[in-house]
């Protein structure tokens, strides 16, 4: 079920079974532990996605058909464990009705409050983090609250947004275009890239972690940091 491919002159890909859970979530990790000890200094990066790793070489790597052979050899020894639990993060929510609270509730036949009560329910899974730096694709939602993307994308979406888009939830760590569904504001900082070269992690989370959500009012929001946009000021 497991195939390893070429993705360019210093890149392999290794893909799992096209669906988005933990098993994958699971396998993926340790798939990196693994291809780090390996390729030791001859690795440059590694990108996970839901069902896919990206292996990205140094330009002065031994050869990718050499390198191919090895994590095929790898791959063919592997025996994956259960699933392992990432660290849990709390993430505070200010849930707020300006923009898409209500719309999602009527679409689901719900109130706004059991909304926030479904959304706070699940501890999410860290499956992927990409659009931006600090932006974790979060899941699986309720599937009560499975709710398409936005016809019309946003031009500007807040810092700290809460938004689901389909059976996914995220937070958006700076200001930016989306078209997901926003729920209320986060006032933690998710990037923090004046840490680099410090022992401090510039995310709070990473792939693998777990994340719930805690509703919180106004007075906390403003005590632990979070803005309000001017438009709701």
């Amino acid at each position: 079920m497991i195939q390893l491919e070429l993705a360019g002159e210093n890149a392999l890909i290794v893909y799992l079974p096209a669906q988005i859970s933990g098993k994958n979530l699971s396998q993926l990790q340790q798939l990196q532990q693994q291809v780090r000890l390996l390729l030791g200094e001859q690795l440059q990066e590694l990108l996970p996605s839901y069902a896919s790793l990206l292996i990205v070489l140094k330009p002065d790597h031994q050869g990718l058909l050499v390198i191919k052979s090895l994590l095929e050899q790898q791959l063919s020894l592997t025996h994956f464990v259960d699933e392992q639990a990432g660290q849990l993060v709390v993430l505070p929510v200010y849930y707020h009705t300006a923009w898409d609270l209500q719309a999602v509730a009527a679409r689901a036949g719900l109130t706004t409050t059991q909304v926030i009560d479904l959304h706070q329910a699940i501890e999410y899974r860290v499956y992927a983090i990409g659009f931006a730096p600090g932006f974790a694709y979060l899941g699986q939602l309720d599937e009560r609250l499975t709710t398409p993307r936005l016809s019309t994308p946003r031009a500007k979406v807040p810092q700290g947004a809460v938004a689901i888009a389909d059976r996914q939830t995220a937070v958006y760590p700076a200001e930016s275009p989306g078209g997901w569904n926003i729920l209320g504001l986060c006032p933690t900082a998710l990037f923090t890239p004046e840490r680099a070269g410090t022992c401090e992690a510039l995310m709070p989370f990473a792939v693998g972690d777990r994340v719930r959500f805690r509703s919180i009012n106004l007075q906390e929001f403003s005590a632990l940091g979070g803005q309000l946009p001017q438009e709701l000021c």
